[in-house]
């Protein structure tokens, strides 16, 4: 005897508060049904209605098992669910956030190709550096870089993030190269977003303030002054990278350099994931793998 038989029974009346109305919500016989209840309470030695001609009424501990099997019973229709969204195809309206010049570079480029592979999706990319509020504003789907602070949203690590010190040659042959943390207070740092930059000392996580007299939004923008000799900078690999290979930027402190940090998809809390945003993290996941291991 299974150990589930009798449960959507006994829901069933428990919800309807009559034997018969639990039947036809079943599609079963009145008979069946009481006989399914009377085996389970056997089965538990514990009476879980109180019954009377008319109606039947929870008992105390049938009211603890109620909530039980409820939760069960949801329990089971949402892994079936998530079972039928492995095939489902995604359609419908997506609407989701990404930081300017990393959705320009690498997001959107990776949500064209999934569009052509699900014609049946329509997608609306906000690209800004300012963090949208998804509930707010109605967001599915949102890609954060760095660290976390909205605990409401659910994470998923798509790629790991790394930050790199560096300068152009010119300017270490004009200014020497800084061999510690304290020796960045005379040097000149461009500043993008924010004037705090991470390291690591003696391991543990180190802020420092930094001065600089340039200062701009955007990383795209920092790295070209950077380039051109005006100071020191710290970005995310993905702006500074091929420039550490080619020459035309040198890594510094790397010693101190910050841990990893990561590249999220944070989607508001719910419990189940729609397929069309369960399937689209999967996929930015394995093109920014594909990206990672290509440029190591």
């Amino acid at each position: 005897m299974s150990r589930w038989e009798g449960i959507d029974e006994f829901v069933a009346v428990a919800e309807c508060g009559q034997f018969t109305a639990a039947a036809e919500r079943l599609g079963l016989s009145s008979s069946q049904v009481s006989r399914q209840i009377a085996r389970l309470e056997e089965r538990l030695q514990t009476r879980l209605f109180y019954r009377s001609t008319r109606r039947v009424a929870l008992t105390e501990a049938g009211t603890t098992f109620l909530q039980h099997c409820q939760r069960l019973q949801d329990g089971r229709e949402e892994a079936l669910r998530a079972m039928g969204d492995l095939s489902s195809e995604p359609k419908g309206l997506l609407r989701m956030t990404c930081a300017v010049a990393y959705g320009e570079r690498f997001i959107v480029p990776l949500v064209t190709d999934f569009m052509i592979q699900h014609s049946q999706l329509r997608v609306e990319i906000e690209l800004s550096n300012r963090p949208l509020d998804l509930l707010h504003e109605g967001l599915d789907l949102a890609i954060r870089l760095g660290r976390l602070q909205d605990s409401r949203l659910v994470a998923s690590r798509l790629a790991p993030r790394q930050m790199y010190l560096c300068a152009a040659p010119t300017y270490l042959e004009r200014y020497g190269r800084p061999h510690s943390l304290s020796e960045l207070a005379r040097h000149n740092c461009l500043i993008g977003s924010s004037d705090l930059w991470n390291f690591q000392a003696n391991g543990s996580d180190a802020s420092l303030r930094v001065k600089g007299n340039w200062r701009c939004n955007s990383g795209q923008a920092v790295l070209e002054a950077a380039l051109r000799g005006l100071g020191l900078c710290q970005l995310p690999d993905y702006y500074v990278l091929e420039h550490l290979r080619s020459g035309a930027l040198v890594s510094l402190l790397e010693s101190q350099q910050p841990p990893d940090t990561a590249v999220w998809a944070l989607y508001p809390q719910q419990r189940h994931l729609s397929p069309k945003v369960r399937q689209l993290v999967d996929y930015l996941k394995m093109g920014l793998a594909e990206r990672n291991e290509y440029r190591t």
